[in-house]
């Protein structure tokens, strides 16, 4: 199983939330299954092969960057750090 972040807007978190609590699943279980039901649905090529991402240049990592630290990170990228 992969690791990754995934930024809800509050009022979707909490539905989420209070939905995986009211039948018994964690929320990473809701959203799994969420996921997995939206691209079964899914139809076109883009799904059938490799993806390549766009990517935009820039310095690699960043020295002092704490990749834990989503505050930091959002800081850097809007510029304010």
């Amino acid at each position: 199983m992969k690791r990754t972040t995934v930024r809800l807007d509050e009022q979707l978190s909490e539905r989420a939330k209070r939905y995986a609590a009211s039948t018994g699943q964690t929320l990473t279980a809701v959203i799994a299954a969420s996921l997995r039901e939206t691209l079964d649905k899914a139809e076109g090529p883009y799904l059938s092969g490799p993806v390549e991402l766009p990517t935009y240049g820039g310095n690699g990592l960043q020295s002092g960057l704490d990749l834990e630290d989503w505050g930091q990170i959002l800081d850097r990228m809007d510029g304010l750090e």
